[in-house]
């Protein structure tokens, strides 16, 4: 039900070599998330490259390239939009890094180049930033709690 009611997901994407490929492959999970995802309603889709940390990714640049760009055209054909629809950024859970506060830029110099130019369709350094500036139509901030 959780899904089906909701106006944003959040789909976590592991950076670390192996394990993009095998949730992307063919019956990943990753695969049947974003399509279920859409299939349910949901409005915004905001993809984070999670493990950015990781030792065998170590905050590459190139490797959250490669993931976004095996993303991207996959989500279109689920039917997101994806300069409306999607937005994309690298985080670490872990340590989080890019959750609440940004990457140090001495271990991301590129980041933050990226978010100030608009590039994958985001504009925010920081994943609750992001998701605080959604703008959700239709919906009355105001009004009283409803719970199904």
């Amino acid at each position: 039900m959780g899904a089906s009611q909701a106006d944003v997901g959040v789909l976590v994407i592991s950076a670390r070599k192996g394990e993009f490929e095998a949730g992307f492959d063919k019956g990943g999970q990753t695969r049947e998330h974003a399509l279920l995802a859409k299939t349910l309603g949901v409005t915004y889709l905001v993809v984070v490259i999670n493990k950015m940390d990781e030792p065998t990714v170590k905050w590459s640049k190139d490797r959250y390239d490669e993931c976004i760009g095996k993303l991207r055209p996959f989500l279109k054909g689920c039917g997101f939009k994806i300069k409306k629809e999607v937005k994309f950024m690298p985080i670490s859970g872990l340590n989080g890094a890019n959750v609440k506060d940004e990457v140090a830029e001495s271990e991301c110099g590129w980041w933050k180049k990226m978010w100030q130019a608009g590039d994958n369709n985001t504009d925010k350094p920081t994943l609750m930033s992001l998701l605080d500036s959604l703008d959700m139509k239709g919906r009355m901030v105001d009004a009283p709690v409803r719970i199904p």
